[in-house]
């Protein structure tokens, strides 16, 4: 199935955005000649805290301000404004009416080999075609299970993605330098309001 012409949702935490983000999502326009790609900040996320005490209008606007220039990328506050958890799911459905074009759905191959932790799994995988960035330690035979029967899987052809924010917050906090793996526009925020510090604030250089 082509993908062509199609709109890729990329939701996450983006907590906070960094160059893999932006890596996945160029490959994933190159090579699957989307029309463009909407990144997704989640608002309060059903499985996890968001690390750090950082809000989501904080997350969403050092999205908006990386993606500015990006003509082709933009970001979207449909779960940031949302009331309670947001579910991938739900977004979906609400997507389908803004791109009526057709929609895919862009994701780490770690999150989705975990589907099933996910609201309504089965209803999700036959909903939308997925495009999915290699990660470490999950290999394409994962999703021959039969619980991905019938899902539509495309796999980018990228070096494996290890940044992660996690990784990136943890530099911050030992006052290490993120300029090589974070947004220009990013870090200045992060530097601007102190963001992922801890308790002892420290310089971020």
């Amino acid at each position: 199935m082509s993908l062509q012409n199609r709109v890729g949702l990329f939701g996450g935490t983006f907590n906070p955005l960094h160059n893999a983000h932006i890596a996945v999502a160029n490959n994933a326009m190159e090579q699957f000649g989307l029309a463009e790609i909407v990144f997704i900040p989640s608002g309060t996320p059903p499985h996890k805290k968001v690390a750090g005490g950082v809000d989501k209008e904080m997350r969403y606007t050092m999205v908006k301000d990386a993606l500015s220039t990006t003509p082709y990328f933009s970001v979207s506050r449909m779960e940031i404004d949302r009331q309670g958890p947001s579910y991938t799911i739900d977004t979906i459905e609400a997507m389908r009416e803004v791109y009526p074009q057709g929609l895919c759905f862009i994701v780490g191959a770690d999150l989705l080999a975990d589907i099933e932790t996910w609201k309504k799994p089965e209803a999700l995988l036959r909903s939308i075609p997925f495009i999915v960035a290699p990660r470490a330690r999950i290999t394409q035979e994962v999703f021959t299970s039969p619980r991905f029967a019938g899902a539509q899987i495309h796999w980018l052809r990228m070096q494996q993605v290890d940044l992660s924010s996690s990784w990136v917050r943890k530099r911050i906090r030992q006052g290490q330098p993120i300029e090589k793996w974070v947004p220009e526009e990013v870090v200045n925020y992060i530097k601007q309001h102190g963001l992922y510090q801890g308790r002892k604030l420290s310089r971020v250089h």
